[in-house]
């Protein structure tokens, strides 16, 4: 009976404090410039969320360092109302790429739910005389081509590391801050190739502003059904993306968790936000804590084998 009651006043203590949270506004950090997939998706849910908990919701652009300083501020806050909105495959990318880190991802931080993933697409500026891959690999060997990189070690330069080596592609990388500076460049021709997330890359395709030549995902994508995968151009199984996931610090309570997770789920598949970004190119893909945290653990073990082979390390 003792044993029962004492799981009975546990349980109450994890509601209670789940019904006492939120009692202040809240901060949805993305560690990117505005304008890129994370932050379109941060905004997408924040007035859904802020109705949901009845509480004010507020997305604040912290760029730097490659994402790691708004990433380190949410993973040292303690006020219980920081969230981290960013790309999960970056962040399982970080510890190996960088040499030191400020915060160690895997321990500082833990997974709320993922929200929405989008292929990569490989676009160029349209003076580029390419209207392929295999095009585009040779034309690499006679003309300097410079790759915008939307963040050192991010997965979009990896899976640009990854074609290059597996083409014998030659390109020139050029870091920028985030995914909106480096299509901006590309789109103004200071760069002409990228990879990024679809997301944030179609309306620049659709407006003829940049051309596709690839697709980084396993079949066809049905808003740009005449464009070929990387795969179907000559790199087998090739396949990448870009994963928008939510984060919170390690000691966030479980409860506090749990009904954040519930929440965002059920936002992110809602008709509204569903059919916003189906026809931006995201697909919704929601998981569990324990699902996020088991993709993250494989995410880290895949691109470590990649920036090893690529050479990619930051002091």
């Amino acid at each position: 009976m003792k044993k029962l009651i004492l799981v009975a006043l546990a349980a109450f203590t994890v509601n209670a404090s789940a019904q006492a949270w939120p009692n202040k506004p809240i901060r949805i950090v993305v560690p990117y410039p505005p304008g890129g997939s994370s932050d379109i998706i941060a905004r997408a849910i924040s007035q859904p969320l802020s109705e949901a908990l009845k509480t004010t919701v507020i997305v604040e652009n912290r760029p730097g360092a490659n994402g790691n300083t708004g990433t380190d501020s949410v993973a040292k806050s303690n006020d219980g109302h920081t969230l981290l909105l960013c790309d999960v495959g970056a962040l399982a990318i970080t510890a190996s790429v960088y040499k030191q880190l400020p915060f160690e991802p895997s321990k500082d931080l833990r997974g709320v739910t993922m929200l929405a993933y989008s292929p990569h697409l490989l676009v160029v500026h349209p003076s580029v005389k390419a209207n392929n891959l295999q095009e585009l690999v040779a034309l690499s060997h006679k003309e300097k081509l410079n790759f915008a990189v939307t963040a050192i070690g991010s997965a979009p330069h990896l899976a640009g590391v990854a074609v290059e080596k597996a083409t014998k592609a030659e390109w020139t990388y050029i870091p920028y801050k985030g995914g909106s500076q480096a299509i901006g460049d590309t789109v103004a021709g200071q760069t002409q190739v990228l990879m990024n997330g679809m997301l944030a890359t179609l309306p620049m395709v659709q407006s003829g502003k940049l051309k596709v030549l690839g697709v980084s995902k396993a079949t066809r994508v049905p808003l740009l059904a005449n464009v070929p995968t990387i795969a179907e151009q000559g790199v087998k199984g090739f396949e990448s993306g870009t994963w928008q996931g939510l984060l919170v610090p390690a000691a966030t309570p479980p409860a506090v968790v749990a009904r954040l997770s519930a929440e965002l789920t059920r936002i992110i598949r809602s008709p509204e936000v569903r059919e916003r970004l189906v026809s931006q190119g995201a697909e919704v893909y929601t998981m569990s804590p324990t699902e996020f945290s088991a993709f993250f653990d494989r995410e880290r073990k895949n691109w470590a084998g990649v920036v090893a082979e690529g050479g990619v390390k930051i002091d």
